[in-house]
Parts: C-alpha cells; sequence; structure tokens
C-alpha cells in the first residue's frame, strides 16, 4: 500500500472519481465526513456503488467505519461486509484489543455473508487517543487480519487540547512528531506495514511531496491522501528507483552466492545482515508496486 485516498461515503460523484484516481486503496469514509444525519444514507450509498462499480477500478477498497464507542460500528458492518470490502480502517483505535474485538465483528458477518474467515482486513488509526498512543506496542500479535497501523494529528489534538499539530515552519510539534514516530516503531514490532497520516493542505504539492520523501525516508511505505490530486505524488515518493531496486538485488544475491553469511564485499564495500534485511524490503515494495528487479 503506497497510496490509501479517503472518498466521503454519501457522495457518488466522489466515489467514482476516487475509484479512478489511481490509488492502492480507496478508503470509504463512513466517520469525519459524513454528517451524523447522513449515516445512515451513506451506508447504502457506498454499498451501491461497491456493487456497481468495483470492477472498473483495480484499487483495493477498504471502509472507514465509525470508531467502536460510537456504537454505529455494528450498523456500518451489517451494511457493508456484504460488499465485500477488501478491509476495515478502524478509527480511533485504543489498542490491540480493539482490533480482536473488530475482528470477532468481522468473523461473524464474513460467516453471515459467505465469506473466508479472515478476508476482511483491519488497518487502525492508532494515535488518534491518548490511550491510543500509550498502547502502540500492544498491536504485535493482536490478530493476523492487521495489514498495517497509521496515525492521525487532528483528533489527538483535540483530544489533549493542543491549538495546533505544527509549528510557524509547518513542522510537527514534539507531541505529534512522538505520535509519528510511536507509529513507525509499533508498525515494526507488528511487521506490517506503516502508513503515513494526511497532508490537508493539498493545494500545496512542493510541501506535500517534501513530507512524502521524509515518510519515505524514515520507514513509512504510504501515505494517505485527502484529494485524488495527491496520489500520483504518493506512489511516486513511495515507488523504489530502478537504481535502489537494482542494488537491492545485487545485495540479496551476494548474500545468496556466498553461503548467506555475516558479511560480503560489493564492489569494495562491505554489507551486513541488517543491509540484506533492508534490501529485501525494499524489493517486496518494487514487487508490490509491479517492479521486477
Amino acid at each position: 500500500m503506497r497510496s490509501l485516498l479517503f472518498v466521503p461515503g454519501d457522495s457518488g460523484r466522489k466515489l467514482e472519481k476516487g475509484f479512478g484516481a489511481g490509488a492502492d486503496v480507496v478508503i470509504i469514509d463512513l466517520e469525519d465526513s459524513v454528517a451524523p444525519q447522513n449515516k445512515a444514507t451513506a451506508r447504502g450509498v457506498a454499498a451501491r456503488f461497491i456493487a456497481d462499480h468495483r470492477a472498473q477500478t483495480s484499487s483495493a477498497i477498504y471502509i472507514r467505519v465509525n470508531d467502536l464507542s460510537t456504537g454505529l460500528t455494528d450498523d456500518d458492518l451489517a451494511a457493508l461486509v456484504p460488499a465485500k470490502p477488501d478491509g476495515i480502517m478502524l478509527p480511533k483505535s485504543n489498542s490491540g484489543q480493539d482490533v480482536q474485538q473488530l475482528s470477532a465483528k468481522l468473523r461473524v458477518r464474513e460467516a453471515e455473508n459467505g465469506l473466508p474467515d479472515g478476508a476482511v482486513k483491519i488497518l487502525p488509526i492508532i494515535t488518534e487517543t491518548p490511550a491510543g498512543v500509550l498502547a502502540a506496542a500492544t498491536y504485535a500479535g493482536a490478530s493476523a487480519r492487521l495489514t498495517g497501523l497509521t496515525w492521525g494529528a487532528e483528533d489527538l489534538s483535540a483530544a489533549i487540547g493542543a491549538r495546533a499539530a505544527r509549528d510557524e515552519s509547518g513542522r510537527y510539534t514534539d507531541v505529534f512528531r512522538h505520535a509519528r514516530l510511536t507509529t513507525i516503531l509499533a508498525a515494526g514490532a507488528a511487521e506490517v506495514a506503516a502508513i503515513d497520516t494526511v497532508f490537508p493542505n493539498f493545494r500545496d504539492m512542493a510541501a506535500f511531496a517534501a513530507e512524502c520523501a521524509e515518510a519515505e525516508r524514515d520507514g513509512f511505505t504510504g501515505k494517505m491522501a485527502i484529494h485524488p490530486d495527491q496520489v500520483p505524488v504518493i506512489n511516486a515518493a513511495f515507488t523504489p528507483s530502478a537504481e535502489a531496486v537494482k542494488q537491492s538485488a545485487a545485495i540479496v544475491a551476494a548474500f545468496e552466492a556466498a553461503g548467506n553469511p555475516g558479511v560480503v564485499g560489493i564492489d569494495g564495500k562491505m554489507f551486513d545482515r541488517p543491509h540484506l534485511r533492508l534490501a529485501e524490503r525494499l524489493l517486496a515494495r518494487a514487487r508490490a508496486a509491479g517492479i521486477s528487479a
């Protein structure tokens, strides 16, 4: 997953545009972008749209449901699991226990709709509450459905009373940098994808591209988008370059040829096993993006 595009679930026009944006994942939103009085309508619109247009997109389809504390999650799942989404985004997840609770609900819905057990994956947003930030380590081993971890700043800002998440230069303040790095480490511990949060100013493409490059450098493997124009920028930033793929393939080949030792030399440079692991990870990302070594 490189690019994950949010689309309001109550707008057929925006859903159509989102399905054609070229994102790896389209996230149909039933939460923040849908007013409380429109929740039921959004469920029906989204379910019908998936049924009528799924064949027209190569994107995976995830549904951002309303969080477990709202009492709306079961209604969301009842309406959308029959449409066979690829995954559920769980907002305001407080711990791995919330993922386990959602997994149990999905198991029932899958059985009711003739889907294989575990067919619907889970992508939680783990930093929207203080408790969620502090419980980031609990996601490792929580569920085989877990496909990645991502984070958010806006809800956390409201929860702790922060007037802004970024400083005057546009950089995240310490609390939000902590939430960001916690997500990377938690994803690494759980051995799942680390997905960076949204960049709200979709008109500032230069700053957005810089943030994408920084996220990829730090270990994120994808980023969420709020506008279709952000998708190509994300895909470019998180697609390994031909040079990087070539070098990684050479490292892997050198270790294999040498019988997988602790260290190998390539063109006068030494590479140890952490370099091998990094090369293997990059090649896996390249394969997911349709690039062969």
